[in-house]
């Protein structure tokens, strides 16, 4: 697999401008599409060419893809049609307007709300004439960063047999995430993310998770790191004892971090990665007094079924 370098510093502006383009996006896809727990119906997916909205329930149903590999925003339709936007430098006003445009073009109804998420001074789409650059090469080794993470958080998955969320990447805080439930409710969030109303992030932590995930960085931190948190966060949690070397608890964000580099450069970076997913979910699993013989399996393998653990009454 290829764990391409994709230091912050060198793209944060790039990365700015993109996580602004996929809110744009994002919030097409939230206005045509009904609620999915967990605001699961929001979010995008990898795919072979970057990112994708999967099917949006508009006209004759719509997919918007970023293609990182040839850097265009790329709408299909189920009736043939397509239509695209280079990404190049360009201002989010610039993105949106031409968006709306792509999204006519397709039959589809470009109305949604025009204001970001999760960022602090957000302007609206619409005014933010700012010119952003665009580092066509720094994206697309983003992109070959999430395909080899995608793996492996989707070989996690499949240990687990209770309620567990799809591979998705939340376009509010730019992350990539795979979260597991407990199966208990959770107390009431305090809620308080910023510009994210707090009846949202209430119905998203409504039960007990504990949850991983990939930022390229921005997400509290200047540089690309996993991460791996509970909520609610059990007593003991922070202090737990987690490989490999060099992942540590952030007492500020609350969370579990590894950086990207020490996965990237270890000899072994799938394990190396799948050792901080196990052992951070175990952490909160432990914690918190999970029922883990429930809810825990083998890892996944092809053409294998999993044989139930349950006898006949």
């Amino acid at each position: 697999m290829n764990w391409p370098d994709i230091p912050f510093n060198a793209w944060r502006e790039t990365c700015g401008a993109l996580h602004l383009y996929s809110q744009v996006v994002g919030k097409y896809r939230l206005a045509r599409t009904p609620w999915i727990n967990h605001s699961w119906h929001a979010t995008f997916y990898v795919n072979a060419r970057g990112l994708t909205t999967s099917l949006v329930p508009d006209a004759a149903g719509i997919e918007i893809t970023f293609d990182l590999l040839s850097h265009a925003v790329i709408g299909e339709t189920a009736d043939g049609r397509t239509a695209r936007i280079p990404l190049g430098p360009m201002s989010v006003a610039d993105f949106c307007a031409r968006f709306r445009e792509l999204v006519v073009q397709l039959g589809g109804t470009p109305e949604f709300d025009d204001h970001p998420n999760e960022i602090r001074d957000p302007i609206p789409f619409r005014d933010d004439r700012q010119e952003r650059p665009y580092d066509a090469k720094a994206v697309t080794r983003f992109f070959h960063a999430l395909v080899a993470i995608t793996r492996v958080f989707s070989r996690f998955r499949t240990g687990f047999i209770g309620k567990v969320s799809p591979i998705h990447l939340f376009w509010g805080s730019f992350d990539l995430a795979v979260t597991r439930f407990s199966g208990r409710p959770a107390p009431l969030h305090p809620g308080g993310i910023p510009n994210l109303p707090d009846e949202v992030t209430r119905e998203a932590y409504s039960d007990e998770v504990s949850s991983a995930g990939f930022w390229p960085g921005g997400g509290g931190t200047d540089f690309p790191a996993f991460y791996s948190y509970a909520y609610p966060t059990p007593k003991g949690f922070g202090e737990a004892q987690v490989t490999p070397e060099g992942a540590y608890f952030d007492q500020k964000l609350g969370e579990f971090l590894l950086r990207y580099d020490v996965v990237r450069k270890s000899a072994e970076p799938e394990a190396t990665l799948m050792s901080f997913l196990e052992s951070t979910y175990r952490a909160a699993a432990d914690c918190g007094a999970w029922n883990r013989d429930a809810l825990e399996c083998s890892v996944g393998q092809p053409r294998r079924s999993r044989s139930l653990k349950r006898t006949a009454a």
